[in-house]
Parts: C-alpha cells; sequence; structure tokens
C-alpha cells in the first residue's frame, strides 16, 4: 500500500507544478529548489531525533549522486512545464530501461540478451507515445528523455553508495548539497513567495517528499520486483489522470500502446534483474 501511496504522491507533485500556473509563475528550478530544502530539513529532524551522526565514507559516490538526481529532477520538472504532466512522467519512468543500457556497457557479466530485447520494446513504446498518432514529437520531450537518462545514472550512484552509507547520510547529502547547488545555478530566477506562490511550493516539495519516504518504507513489505512493478504504475496513472487532473490532452491508441510496451518492459527488466540482485 505505501508504494502506490509512493507512486501518487509522486505524481501529485507534478500536477501541483501544473495547477501553480494558473495562478502564479513559477520556475522549475524554484520547485526543486524547494523540494531538496524542505527534505534537508526533514532529514536533520530526523537524524537529530535519533541522534544520529552523517558517516561519509565516499564523498565521490555521494557527490555523483545528488549532481545525477538535481538534473533529473530540474529536467523532470522542466518537462511537465514544457510538455505535459503526462508526458513528462511517463518519460521519466523511462530511467529503469536506461540503467539496463548502462549496465550492459559497463558490466559484461551482467549482460543479458533479454534485457536487450526490452530496451528496444521500451523505446519503440516511447517513440509511439511521441508519434503523431500519439503525442507529437518536439524538442521539448528531450527534457524528459533527460530526466529518465539522468535519474537512471543517480539510481546506479545510489546502489554503490548504499554499499558505503546509510539511507539518512546518502538523503543528507542529496537534499543538502542539492539545495545548495539549485541555489548557487538558479537564485536569479527565485523570489520572495507570497501565501499562494508559498502554498504550491511546499504542497510540491512535500509531495515529492512524502513520495521518497513512502517508497523506502514500502519497499520493506514487498519484494524488489513487486516494488519496481508498482513504481512503473505511474506510467499508467499519468496516462489516465492527465486529462481529468490537469486537462493535458488524452493519449490517443498508440500513445497507449507505448505506454503499455514501456510498463511491460519496465516489469520484465525488474523480475531479470531480482535474481542477480539476491545473489
Amino acid at each position: 500500500m505505501a508504494v502506490f501511496a509512493s507512486v501518487f504522491c509522486f505524481y501529485l507533485s507534478t500536477v501541483v507544478i501544473r495547477w501553480s500556473r494558473a495562478e502564479v509563475s513559477i520556475d522549475p528550478a524554484y520547485f526543486a529548489f524547494a523540494r531538496f530544502l524542505l527534505g534537508f530539513l526533514v532529514v536533520c529532524g530526523i537524524m537529530g531525533y535519533r541522534r544520529q551522526p552523517i558517516r561519509p565514507r565516499s564523498y565521490h559516490l555521494l557527490i555523483g549522486r545528488t549532481l545525477a538526481n538535481c538534473v533529473a529532477v530540474y529536467c523532470f520538472y522542466m518537462a511537465v512545464k514544457h510538455t505535459s504532466v503526462a508526458e513528462a512522467n511517463i518519460l521519466n519512468m523511462t530511467y529503469p530501461v536506461f540503467v539496463a543500457v548502462i549496465s550492459w556497457i559497463t558490466l559484461r557479466q551482467q549482460r543479458d540478451p533479454v534485457a536487450l530485447v526490452m530496451v528496444g520494446i521500451a523505446f519503440t513504446g516511447v517513440w509511439l507515445i511521441l508519434s503523431p498518432g500519439g503525442m507529437t514529437f518536439q524538442t521539448n520531450s528531450l527534457w524528459g528523455l533527460a530526466s529518465g537518462l539522468s535519474a537512471s545514472v543517480a539510481i546506479v550512484y545510489l546502489n554503490v553508495s548504499r554499499r558505503y552509507h546509510d539511507v539518512n547520510t546518502v538523503l543528507f547529502f542529496m537534499f543538502g548539497l542539492g539545495a545548495v547547488i539549485m541555489f548557487a545555478g538558479f537564485h536569479s530566477r527565485f523570489f520572495w513567495p507570497d501565501q499562494t506562490a508559498l502554498f504550491y511550493l511546499i504542497l510540491c516539495a512535500a509531495s515529492g517528499i512524502a513520495g521518497q519516504f513512502l517508497l523506502t518504507l514500502g519497499f520493506r513489505y514487498v519484494t524488489a520486483v513487486e516494488g519496481s512493478i508498482i513504481s512503473s504504475t505511474r506510467i499508467l496513472l499519468a496516462a489516465l489522470l492527465g486529462p481529468v487532473l490537469t486537462g493535458d490532452p488524452a493519449l490517443g491508441t498508440p500513445g497507449w500502446m507505448g505506454a503499455l510496451l514501456l510498463f511491460a518492459a519496465n516489469a520484465v527488466l525488474a523480475w531479470r534483474k531480482a535474481p542477480a540482485e539476491s545473489v
């Protein structure tokens, strides 16, 4: 149940960005900064309550995870701004496919011909989603693909980093350093928020952070395969609710075929990866 709730929270954070456009103009970088800042305060509160010190061991892994995650979140929110909530969420969920590509290139012992076929199927699905029969392909769609690619790099860094660091240490650096990076790079786009802007910033940030913690909690009660498949339901959730909650254009038949192909490819990749993780 917690994993399903996390999927909805991640999706809600992007819906909030679209809703805000009717009342206030907020740059995607400001939403990302708010998410990192609030996340940092929450993690500090948790670590302070537990009297848990940070234990960094491999700074390059923590920094690599942070940089990749910053790019992923920024590109994700830019995709929401310039395309649609459905398209941004669907393309963001290509990250398992990119993880498979990275693993194929860098880890010879984990090369799996079936995974390569699933990558081809997934990219066929992406093309159907962005084709003229579904959503018209535009250069702004590259923001969504970039978010999936950078998220895959962040996941690879996270998998390696977790061998040396506890969860809160990883989150401390990801949120804290992420907020610093976003402020340093985009502070000229920030402004002192009024009540309306503050409401949307906090709601977006809180939804994203709630999704992160619910996902972490949920994976205690489901297998990695089940969790990965449930997380991929964000593809279908975005396709179903996008037109209802944000007024986005509905997916046509090719678009639905593409979404289902991408979902199926992610599910198979999760299933194929499970035996290797259990060793």
